[in-house]
């Protein structure tokens, strides 16, 4: 027996099967592109010889804004992807890889769909709520 969704017309079994399917792709992506996030930074701390500076972080970060731009404009354009290899490369690999990827592209639609007050509240948001949610990480961990 099973039991409807409210207002959806889809068979209950059929859309828990469809909503764990997706969290599978999403979730091997996500393996995928934390292992490649790790051996990218690795591998250039190591080259570089221990830098100052967070070179790993800044080439993961704009390695995966110009994958998700990419990727993202070709599933837009040509419409070539599934949604499950949307989600797996997308969600997953490129979510496990790293988060700015998608915090710079939902920015550039937002700001492509003429939305320019929301792009910048994102941007403003993301950073200051980012920087401050660090610190008060911190001052918590002193405080435990």
């Amino acid at each position: 027996m099973s039991c409807k969704l409210v207002g959806a017309g889809v068979d209950w079994p059929d859309a828990r099967v469809h909503f764990m399917k997706a969290i599978l792709w999403v979730g091997a992506g996500g393996f995928v592109g934390s292992v490649l996030r790790y051996l990218l930074s690795s591998w250039l701390f190591r080259l570089l010889d221990k830098p100052w500076f967070p070179v790993g972080t800044l080439a993961v970060n704009v390695i995966g804004c110009l994958a998700i731009g990419l990727f993202g404009g070709i599933a837009e354009q040509r419409r070539l992807f599934d949604p499950q290899l949307r989600l797996f490369v997308v969600v997953g690999i490129l979510g496990g890889f790293t988060t700015f990827s998608a915090f710079a592209y939902e920015t550039t639609a937002l700001a492509q769909d003429g939305r320019l007050v929301g792009a910048l509240l994102n941007v403003a948001l993301q950073i200051f709520l980012g920087l401050f949610a660090v610190w008060l990480g911190g001052l918590l961990a002193r405080v435990f």
